[in-house]
C-alpha cells in the first residue's frame, strides 16, 4: 500500500510539474507587438526618400487599452535602435508603422530619419523593448525569392 501510495504521490508531482511549466509555444501572444516589416522597400535600392520610407516595420495593440510608447525601443540585430517619443498606439488593434526614411510624424506614422536603410533584405531580426529595456517581442526573416515583406 506504502508503495502504491508512494507511486501515485510521484506521479501527481510530475504530472503537476508539466502542467505548471508549460509548453513555451502555447505562451500567450502579447496584446503589443510587431504585425509585419517591409524589409525590401519596393524597386530600386538607391537611398531615394521615396526607397526609404517604403521601408517599414508595424505594430500592433490587440489589447483594450492604448499604450504610450515614449521610451520603447525598436531595433535590429546591428543595434540600429529607434526610440518612441511621445506617441501612443490605440487598443483594439490600433496600429503603428515605424517608416525608416525622413517625414512628418503623426500618430500613426513614424520616422526614424535614417538616409540608410536599416533592414537588412537577406535577414534581420527586430526587437520591441519597453521603456525599462524588458523585451517584449521579436520579428526575424530570412531572404525569400519575389518576397519583401514578412507578416509577424
Amino acid at each position: 500500500m506504502r508503495r502504491t501510495v508512494s507511486i501515485l504521490a510521484a506521479a501527481a508531482v510530475a504530472l503537476t510539474g508539466s502542467l505548471a511549466a508549460g509548453d513555451p509555444a502555447s505562451a500567450a501572444t502579447p496584446a503589443l507587438r510587431f504585425h509585419g516589416a517591409q524589409y525590401d522597400s519596393p524597386g530600386t535600392d538607391n537611398r531615394s526618400a521615396t526607397s526609404l520610407d517604403n521601408e517599414w516595420i508595424s505594430l500592433v495593440n490587440s489589447g483594450s487599452r492604448a499604450v504610450n510608447l515614449s521610451g520603447y525601443t525598436i531595433r535590429d540585430a546591428s543595434n540600429h535602435v529607434y526610440r518612441f517619443g511621445a506617441v501612443s498606439i490605440a487598443g483594439n488593434g490600433g496600429r503603428l508603422w515605424l517608416h525608416t526614411g525622413k517625414g512628418s510624424n503623426t500618430g500613426k506614422h513614424r520616422y526614424w530619419g535614417s538616409g540608410n536603410y536599416v533592414w537588412n533584405n537577406t535577414g534581420d531580426t527586430a526587437y520591441l523593448r519597453n521603456a525599462s529595456g524588458k523585451q517584449l517581442d521579436s520579428c526575424s526573416w530570412k531572404s525569400k525569392k519575389n518576397r519583401t515583406w514578412v507578416a509577424c
